[in-house]
């Protein structure tokens, strides 16, 4: 029975559990027991839950369960991945190693988050700057204009009347239409929560320009990398399959995975499986080194190498992207900035010209 501070939706961060992993590892390198490695770690760790879990972890580990079975008590710190691999280590003597190995690997895993949201910072940190200036201009700037353009005695351009329009429509409904707009949010978050819903927003994700190429790589990229990981540790491949689809957060590629995995069962082939144009997602370069590694037996090698060329190919996209958003989200600033400045010095010099005529 776990205490509600150490139940099993307790979460850590991502760098405790690659310091967890990588302290463990050092101190099996140096002959150290498991249990005195446990509590080790519980006066080195400065998080207050984590160390409950840990406790927990020790108290099974005493009692005579693996390090496995304990850690499988806690599935949202310690997923089936690394449940998987430590188990597969147990049985083969391979511990010491295979916990070198998963560090990389988690490592590798946290790279590539960090690297998505780095790619996605740059137009994030613009499109909300420009939304912040646009509320502002809505609610304080343009509702001033109504009433000093309507006292000109004047035709006004077109481009005025527009702004105009707006600013009458931002003036009396301004308030509701942002209310409006931050209902929609909550709710467009709440739907995809569903599950049919979550899987067809996700299918957009990958349609999406830039976003999509961004969810494409990192999906594959995690799915080779994580396969390859089970298969070299020794893993059946029909679980390796299964485990790597709950690693993926995309849920369009996590039901294919399964799919897949299911089709092995008959005696397919991975690579041959992939060919099905159902499985759009995956790119046709990984079905066929996939090909290539089961026919050659080297699966594990193949995999972990797309693994890394994916991984790559997000650092290029990622340090580029600034580069290519930068002049278009310029562009969409200038063409706005000028059609207000348009719309209203046109009417003004409109104004002083018929002044000194």
């Amino acid at each position: 029975m776990f205490t509600p501070a150490v139940g099993k939706n307790t979460k850590i961060s991502n760098q405790e559990k690659v310091l967890f992993t990588k302290h463990l590892s050092t101190m099996f390198k140096a002959g150290i027991p498991l249990p005195e490695s446990i509590e080790t770690l519980i006066l080195q760790t400065k998080s207050q839950s984590f160390k409950l879990v840990l406790k927990k972890v020790l108290s099974e580990v005493d009692n005579g369960q693996t390090l496995s079975k304990s850690l499988s008590h806690f599935p949202k710190i310690f997923d089936q991945f690394y449940i998987s691999l430590i188990q597969i280590s147990e049985e083969s003597g391979t511990l010491e190693q295979n916990l070198e190995f998963l560090t990389l690997q988690m490592t590798k895993d946290y790279n590539l988050r960090k690297k998505v949201k780095a790619a996605l910072l740059y137009p994030g940190i613009i499109l909300t700057a420009m939304l912040v200036l646009g509320v502002f201009l809505s609610i304080f700037i343009l509702p001033r204009l109504v009433e000093f353009f309507e006292s000109f005695d004047i035709e006004l351009p077109v481009t005025t009347k527009i702004l105009l329009w707006f600013a009458r429509l931002m003036q009396s409904h301004g308030v509701i239409i942002f209310v409006l707009i931050g209902v929609l949010m909550v709710l467009v978050k709440f739907l995809v929560r569903i599950e049919r819903i979550r899987f067809y927003w996700h299918i957009l994700l990958i349609k999406l320009p830039v976003v999509g190429i961004l969810v494409s790589y990192s999906q594959n990229a995690r799915f080779t990398r994580n396969l390859g990981t089970l298969i070299k540790s020794g893993v059946p491949i029909v679980k390796s399959m299964e485990i790597t689809a709950d690693t993926l957060s995309n849920d369009k590629f996590k039901k294919d995975l399964y799919e897949i995995s299911k089709i092995l069962n008959k005696g397919r082939s991975i690579g041959f499986a992939m060919e099905n144009k159902k499985y759009w997602e995956y790119p046709v370069i990984v079905s066929k080194m996939i090909s290539v590694g089961e026919k050659s037996g080297k699966l594990d090698d193949v995999l972990l190498y797309l693994g890394e060329f994916y991984e790559d190919e997000i650092d290029d996209l990622s340090k580029n992207l600034s580069t290519v958003l930068e002049p278009i989200l310029l562009i969409v600033m200038g063409i706005a900035v000028g059609f207000v400045a348009l719309s209203i010095i046109t009417p003004i010099y409109e104004l002083t010209g018929s002044i000194r005529k």
